[in-house]
């Protein structure tokens, strides 16, 4: 039986600090028309932590990312976000309470350059109306440098100076993948949620992801939810795991413990042979 957590939070072996509760889902159930997607799932996730959310394909992983993002609403249950319980809300609400994602698969502006792609990562952010910006004078002509500030910070925090007027669209996937993880960042979010980041990348692109993804974690304090198939990228990064199939919650808490869960190692990770 998983031990009960500290309300305010621990220290991990490393060092870095894990805070009290940030986003809570109680008892979350999503169908689509007859078919639930969700039953009944119920985890938080800490202020500071690497949170994974693991299972096999069709489990509802990537549902339930729509859901803490607001693309789905579910039918029964609830969200919490800070305290708080969130009523339905549209994405672009979600983006403004502080949550920011990247996708599973790549969904970048493929004829815009890296530098413009990541700026529409501000545009929640963003005070002076569309008139006033196409003017650029005045307060929209001083908005727009402290934002291009920010995107500047953020690409040489990701190392892409090379590339940040290069149309996206030439670009290799593993370079797509860490600009669309620097327009999330320009969000500044409170949590960041990762759909399968390393998809699709070689053994180098892994690593140079899981680098950026712990020093986003350390540098920023960024809370981040990650989905990924990855078992050694999920066990090496995370701090809490929550283990989902067919729709249902079958295992929850640190890597060690789902690692020796039988429910998990069956549906998951392969049949146990004890």
């Amino acid at each position: 039986m998983a031990q009960a957590l500290p309300t305010e939070g621990w220290i991990t072996a490393d060092g870095r600090k894990i805070g009290p509760v940030l986003m809570e889902m109680k008892n979350i159930t999503l169908r689509f028309g007859g078919v639930k997607a969700i039953t009944d799932i119920s985890f938080d996730i800490r202020e500071g932590e690497i949170r994974a959310i693991i299972g096999p394909n069709g489990a509802g992983k990537s549902s339930m990312l729509n859901v803490i993002s607001g693309f789905y609403v579910p039918q029964e249950g609830e969200v919490w976000f800070r305290g708080a319980k969130r009523p339905p809300m549209k994405p672009y609400e979600v983006a403004r309470q502080g949550i920011a994602r990247t996708f599973q698969n790549i969904a970048l502006f493929e004829g815009m350059s890296v530098l413009d792609n990541i700026m529409t990562g501000r545009l929640t952010m963003m005070e002076t109306n569309l008139a006033q910006q196409a003017l650029w004078w005045g307060k929209a002509a001083r908005e727009e440098d402290e934002h291009r500030a920010a995107v500047e910070r953020i690409i040489d925090f990701l190392e892409i100076q090379h590339i940040r007027k290069t149309p996206v669209g030439r670009l290799p996937y593993g370079l797509k993948k860490r600009v669309e993880l620097a327009r999330a960042l320009a969000a500044e979010p409170k949590l960041l949620l990762l759909d399968e980041p390393m998809a699709g990348m070689n053994v180098e692109e892994k690593e140079d992801m899981c680098r950026f993804i712990l020093d986003v974690n350390d540098e920023f304090g960024t809370t981040i939810a990650l989905i990924e198939h990855d078992m050694g990228v999920v066990m090496d990064l995370s701090d809490r795991v929550v283990v989902m199939d067919y729709g249902k919650k079958i295992g929850d808490g640190p890597p060690d413990e789902i690692r020796s869960n039988k429910a998990v190692i069956d549906a998951y990770l392969g049949v146990s042979h004890e």
